[in-house]
């Protein structure tokens, strides 16, 4: 899934499940803190983030359930595939977004990691659940979408 873009940014992951389930509202940028063996197991390109959202603890974020499988070639200091991994914001940042979490109740979804000039990134987004039937008519409107499409490409 590596990926070049133009801005200089490697994609390593997109959450697309994300768009589906939640509502963005606002977008962040934010480092994470690795081991040695979990940046060579992302320079492979072998992560999963679908599944995973961030939460915070005594005044820092942290990503929950994001899975970096193990570097075989990395020998007895492997680490643990879906340890929780802190998150590096501005202070002010922080503050910012435990005032969403805690008052607003939304909630924090990664939507890409990605290296930006060689450091490990990882886009988080200020999200709000969908409901049901926020999701059928999603649907419904990509199903049309290709439909007309399909109708367009076959007329012209």
């Amino acid at each position: 899934m590596n990926q070049k873009t133009k801005s200089g940014l490697k994609i390593i992951s997109l959450n697309r499940k994300a768009r589906f389930n939640y509502f963005f509202t606002e977008f962040f940028e934010a480092g994470i803190v690795l081991f040695g063996s979990e940046v060579k197991s992302l320079r492979e390109g072998k992560v999963n983030i679908s599944e995973s959202y961030a939460f915070d603890d005594k005044g820092e974020i942290y990503l929950v359930n994001s899975h970096i499988p193990s570097y075989k070639e990395s020998s007895y200091n492997n680490h643990n595939p879906t340890r929780n991994r802190k998150l590096l914001l501005n202070r002010k940042e922080i503050n910012k977004l435990m005032g969403r979490i805690n008052r607003d109740g939304l909630t924090l979804i990664p939507t890409k990691m990605y290296f930006k000039k060689g450091k490990a990134k990882v886009e988080i987004a200020v999200a709000k659940g969908k409901k049901q039937y926020d999701k059928r008519h999603t649907k419904k409107k990509k199903d049309w979408e290709r439909e007309k499409a399909r109708f367009f490409r076959k007329s012209s």
